[in-house]
């Protein structure tokens, strides 16, 4: 037909749909026109029933109702979430007739459209009644400032069904494999439960003691064969540094636990000293040995424009110790490693952790955890045997392999063997995609966890998130299988985050725990 065409060739979206600074200017109309006003705000990835009684009982409340979603950057679900991208959310709400207006917030609360936009009501879920009940602790905030502009809360007692049980359950948001898993897990194991048992290790002290990294990427644009020699050209874009090694693995665990303490060596020259403290901030304690004659650990690491690596440079010194250093670590850790309750060791190979250091620690710790990570510096070299106890082991296959000179036999016989070797109750192999294998020397016996993500931004730093939670977890003396899958849970969350920009912290991973058990 002369006149045919797509239909969606002059699709715009919809005209309810606009900016904040456009709300903003629409609701001050309605207020001119004497109007009431009601905000409703959230994710609604899945827009239900509920969430059309709920706003159909705000236009009952107000004369005019305008919603407000959370972007895709700030919805705190875990991975794979939002399912439904930001303007199509935004366009599913804006076509309900109760809708006045519709705009996307670029923040985790609603905090700033409620003093930007001062409803007369803010409406919200009888889920949200509770405040005990928010785990990301936001409602009460909202609430605040809603009183503060001089406007009500109000919770409706609509129907209420959870979008993320429904898109757990009518889609496939997770593999077969995973669904299966939680479906079993949430039998025995109750949200409530694992958010008490998270909150109950912030009495845990905790030593983190291990090589400072600093990792720093940069990003450049592959621009092909060289014309002169055997090499490949790339352009400079930029360069990211982040705090890394026994650094990130102190941020993770500052998150949970307010009383974190690290110890480690940095340079006599290039150390990074002043980035390093400002990156561990105020509320983790510091005790940073200077080498003599060696600079802080610096991985770079260079990527292309779609984050694949061309290659890496260590600009380290193999062995960093000089007797001078030796001994003022000795001492420190003889004075002060038995005031905590809970030591960890990433252990990176890199020179820092002497035999004496070792032995320190093994015989003074109340509660070891260890991590020795093969890298390319000391592959072959470096094991968890040179640990003659260690109470929570993390490692990944090759590792544990390395470990038990065995590469031939199943996994779980090297990791009991591994583990009774070590003394450790408790043995994790992470394994990337295939998830983690855990054996528990209580039991006697083995569980698997799969992996919580199907989606990877950057798999460095994931393993520090689940040794970090895992380990706090342990010496807290919460069940091994809770820990375990929170522990999974955060490195599944690490693994969004690239490299260690920032640590996975309680207002995201409590969400997606609450996510992957709806």
């Amino acid at each position: 037909m002369e006149n045919d065409k797509n239909i969606d060739d002059d699709y715009v979206g919809s005209p309810k749909v606009v900016s904040l600074s456009e709300l903003k200017d629409a609701t001050a109309i309605l207020r001119a026109q004497g109007k009431t006003i009601a905000l409703c705000h959230g994710t609604f990835d899945l827009l239900h029933i509920g969430h059309i009684r709920h706003i159909a009982r705000a236009k009952k409340i107000a004369d005019a109702v305008i919603v407000t979603l959370t972007a895709d950057a700030y919805v705190s679900k875990g991975p794979g979430r939002p399912v439904f991208n930001e303007q199509l959310r935004a366009e599913q709400i804006a076509a309900l007739a109760d809708v006045d207006l519709v705009a996307i917030n670029f923040a985790v609360t609603a905090i700033n459209v409620i003093e930007l936009l001062k409803p007369d009501f803010y409406v919200k879920g009888s889920d949200y009644k509770n405040p005990d009940d928010d785990v990301t602790g936001n409602i009460s905030l909202e609430e605040q400032a809603t009183t503060n502009i001089g406007g009500s809360i109000v919770f409706t007692e609509e129907l209420t069904f959870s979008s993320s049980k429904l898109l757990n359950e009518n889609f496939d948001v997770l593999p077969p494999q995973t669904r299966s898993f939680l479906n079993e897990f949430k039998k025995k194991y109750r949200f409530e439960e694992i958010c008490e048992a998270v909150k109950a290790v912030s009495d845990v002290r905790v030593l983190v003691f291990g090589d400072a990294i600093i990792d720093e990427y940069n990003y450049a644009k592959a621009l092909g064969h060289s014309g002169k020699y055997n090499v490949l050209s790339a352009q400079h874009l930029s360069a990211e540094k982040f705090a890394g090694g026994a650094l990130a693995v102190a941020k993770h665990i500052a998150s949970i636990s307010p009383n974190v303490t690290i110890a480690t060596g940095i340079g006599s020259y290039d150390s990074d000293e002043r980035f390093i403290r400002d990156k561990l901030g105020e509320s983790i304690g510091k005790q940073l040995f200077h080498f003599s004659d060696a600079p802080t650990i610096k991985k770079k690491r260079f990527l292309d424009d779609d984050g694949n690596r061309f290659f890496e440079i260590y600009h380290y010194k193999s062995d960093p110790i000089c007797e001078r250093f030796e001994s003022e670590v000795c001492e420190w850790l003889e004075e002060n490693v038995k005031d905590f309750d809970l030591v960890v060791i990433p252990d990176f190979g890199n020179g820092l952790i002497t035999p004496r250091m070792i032995d320190i620690c093994c015989k003074e710790a109340r509660k070891l955890a260890v991590n020795t990570q093969v890298n390319s510096g000391n592959r072959g070299f470096h094991q968890i045997g040179k640990y003659s106890r260690s109470d929570f082991i993390c490692l990944n296959e090759a590792e544990l392999r390395l470990a038990a000179k065995d590469n031939v036999s199943g996994l779980e016989p090297i990791a009991k063997k591994v583990a009774v070797q070590q003394a450790a109750s408790f043995l994790a192999v992470t394994r990337g995609t295939k998830g983690v294998l855990v054996y528990e020397s209580v039991r006697d016996g083995f569980f698997s966890i799969p992996a919580l993500s199907s989606k990877v931004i950057d798999r460095v730093g994931a393993g520090d998130a689940f040794l970090a939670y895992v380990s706090v977890l342990l010496a807290a003396k919460c069940d091994g299988a809770v820990a375990g899958f929170v522990g999974s849970a955060a490195a599944a969350l690490g693994v969004q985050i690239v490299c260690n920009r920032e640590a996975v912290e309680l207002p995201a991973l409590l969400p997606y725990l609450n996510t992957l058990l709806k």
